[in-house]
């Protein structure tokens, strides 16, 4: 069965789809195929004015807080560390995902993601800043410098904007949105149960 991501690393539930899609794929024996976009282009091209989600007092402080704790709760059982809002919020994340799109053939895309995910929220940096990405590259034994110099270029800003078209011609609306075989679409990390609830099924038939 095919198992298929679209995520943003300035997306802290993107960060939790990320980490719990991983071992869920890995337990069914499938490689997930993991798509880096820009939330904020599918928001913008989707939703009814991205104003909405930029402003607290469009939703109500009960809904807020309680997806606060929620996002917590997720952290938690998962194992990792968000800071949210992170400094900086939000995160202009368009170079770390030019980036992932540009070390994804070589086989780097997910270390590089996690140590952006972790970037952000857990140790609060500025991720669009060139600086903090070549760190990352050093840290994982990357050509910083080529790949600034790659992400620069303009085929690899086509190539982001392909993928952020390419999420909504199939119907994400937001991040994390997950694919069961091409069309069978499940958003957010809550959906990932029902994921693997699908999965089950399938292996069983």
């Amino acid at each position: 069965m095919k198992l298929e991501m679209y995520f943003d690393c300035s997306s802290p539930w993107s960060y939790l789809g990320f980490e719990r899609i991983l071992p869920l794929a890995e337990s069914f024996g499938i490689t997930p195929e993991l798509h880096p976009v820009l939330a904020g282009g599918i928001f913008n091209a989707v939703n009814p004015g991205i104003e909405y989600f930029k402003s607290k007092d469009s939703i109500p402080k009960r809904k807020v807080d309680y997806h606060a704790k929620v996002m917590q709760d997720w952290a938690d059982i998962t194992g990792v560390t968000i800071k949210f809002p992170p400094a900086g919020h939000p995160v202009n994340s368009v170079k770390a995902m030019r980036a992932c799109l540009a070390v994804q053939p070589m086989g780097h895309l997910i270390p590089f993601a996690r140590a952006c995910f972790q970037a952000i929220f857990r140790d609060e940096l500025p991720l669009s800043e060139d600086a903090v990405l070549l760190d990352i590259c050093r840290e994982l034994g990357l050509d910083g410098p080529w790949l600034l110099s790659r992400i620069a270029g303009q085929d690899m800003k086509d190539a982001l904007r392909t993928k952020v078209d390419e999420a909504i011609a199939r119907g994400a609306f937001g991040v994390p949105t997950i694919f069961l075989n091409d069309n069978d679409l499940y958003f957010g990390v809550d959906s990932l149960p029902l994921v693997a609830a699908r999965l089950e099924q399938s292996q069983a038939s």
